[in-house]
């Protein structure tokens, strides 16, 4: 199963997203949100208020399902963080809580960036490139 994280839903909400990303996310019906890409977008929508993104965001939130962060979850993400801190790799708290979430459910992280979750100890994929 799959961990799509927010700079994907970001895409598929475009008027004309990547044709890739579209593409793998009509293949795979299965799929799970942080409640930290929710914050995030969220917080998009609330600085620069969109109508149509917002409606469309709404009506994706409902058909899959939200995973929230709880304990084992955010003791995980600050194990990560803290060793990625310690080798001089410094990353945001949301990633890393994103981050634990994919690696607690075992999901694969659906992510364009790579970068901010390469040594966390999980699967990723990039649907821009696939």
């Amino acid at each position: 199963m799959w961990l799509i994280d927010t700079n994907v839903i970001s895409e598929l909400c475009r008027r004309q997203p990547d044709a890739k990303v579209v593409q793998w996310a009509t293949a795979v019906s299965d799929f799970r949100l942080s409640v930290i890409s929710v914050e995030e977008i969220t917080y998009g929508l609330a600085w620069r208020p969109n109508p149509r993104i917002l409606e469309w965001m709404e009506g994706f939130f409902m058909r899959h399902p939200i995973l929230s962060v709880t304990c084992e979850i955010a003791e995980h993400a600050g194990r990560i963080r803290g060793r990625l801190a310690a080798e001089g790799r410094a990353r945001t708290q949301a990633d890393m809580l994103i981050a634990a979430t994919a690696a607690v459910h075992d999901l694969t992280l659906v992510t364009r960036n790579y970068a901010d979750f390469e040594g966390c100890g999980i699967r990723l994929l990039n649907p821009f490139q696939s």
